[in-house]
């Protein structure tokens, strides 16, 4: 016996709540991966999973009922026990890249291009790392908490010898400074040069590790760098770094709406990276090993 049309379309209601279940769920879990609260996540549904599978095999009844009273205050729970995940997330909300414009993220390069326009002009070492889809806090020693808008002059300040928090690296996400005094994870690569300085090398650790970009500013030479999935790219000019921080941070696919953005994120996960452009000159980058 087949289904009429009236009893097919109230499938679409079921359909849409388990998608949207499914996609709450997933989201929920690739969120709080990777924190201090995912053990916790682990735990709990272990030990979930395991009393259910129990009651339903034995036929427990009294276990049942004692999981559906815990089923009922788990909301609390979760409320309590995920209170510093779920104020990162909702603060995130407003950061994400649909909510920003064009004309905010060149002005946040902008930002960084100075900075390293009036660090390279005295020599003053600097290293500024820029968060992408990788939260940088979870990939790196965090340091000190900042949390105030980046501007060029508080970026001079962080770096100021001699100041407290001077050594170290500078975590950037959108207009914010979030940390300062990091410790960024070295590269393990052989194939580097003796003459790589420490700032160098940490760049390039953490570009190997995360999706973040990563601009180097050398205390003894005043050259500027980046370092950007896994590779190093030496020397640049303002010019170029400007060119390569539009590429990298402004996609079309962040201001053409909700599905655009979903689209483009979907795509980005299925495909590699795009190569990195470098100059041709004497300083070419550092490719990765074979």
């Amino acid at each position: 016996m087949t289904m009429d049309w009236t009893q097919l379309a109230g499938l679409w209601r079921p359909a849409l709540e388990i998608l949207l279940l499914t996609l709450g769920i997933y989201g929920a879990l690739r969120f709080v991966r990777g924190t201090r609260g995912w053990p916790v996540v682990v735990g709990f549904l272990v030990v979930l999973l395991t009393l259910a599978l129990v009651t339903y095999l034995l036929d427990l009844k009294v276990l049942r009922w004692l999981l559906g009273t815990v089923f009922a205050f788990s909301a609390v729970a979760v409320l309590i026990i995920f209170q510093p995940e779920l104020r990162r997330m909702l603060a995130e909300l407003g950061n994400l890249p649909l909510f920003a414009t064009t004309r905010e993220q060149r002005e946040n390069i902008e930002v960084i291009i100075q900075t390293c326009e009036r660090l390279a002009d005295v020599r003053i070492g600097a290293l500024i790392a820029i968060e992408q889809s990788i939260r940088l806090p979870e990939a790196v020693e965090p340091g000190i908490e900042v949390d105030c808008v980046a501007t060029p002059e508080m970026l001079e300040c962080i770096f100021f010898p001699n100041n407290a928090i001077h050594d170290g690296g500078v975590l950037i996400k959108g207009d914010r400074i979030t940390h300062a005094a990091c410790i960024f994870p070295l590269s393990r690569r052989q194939d580097l040069s003796k003459s790589l300085g420490t700032r160098h090398r940490a760049a390039l650790g953490l570009a190997e590790e995360t999706d973040a970009v990563v601009v180097v500013v050398s205390e003894e030479t005043g050259a500027i760098s980046y370092a950007h999935k896994g590779q190093l790219v030496r020397g640049v000019t303002l010019e170029e770094l400007r060119a390569f921080l539009s590429a990298t941070l402004i996609q079309p696919g962040k201001t053409r709406g909700v599905l655009a953005w979903l689209r483009a994120g979907f795509v980005a996960r299925l495909k590699p990276g795009p190569a990195v452009v470098t100059r041709a000159e004497a300083n070419p980058p550092l490719s990765p090993p074979p």
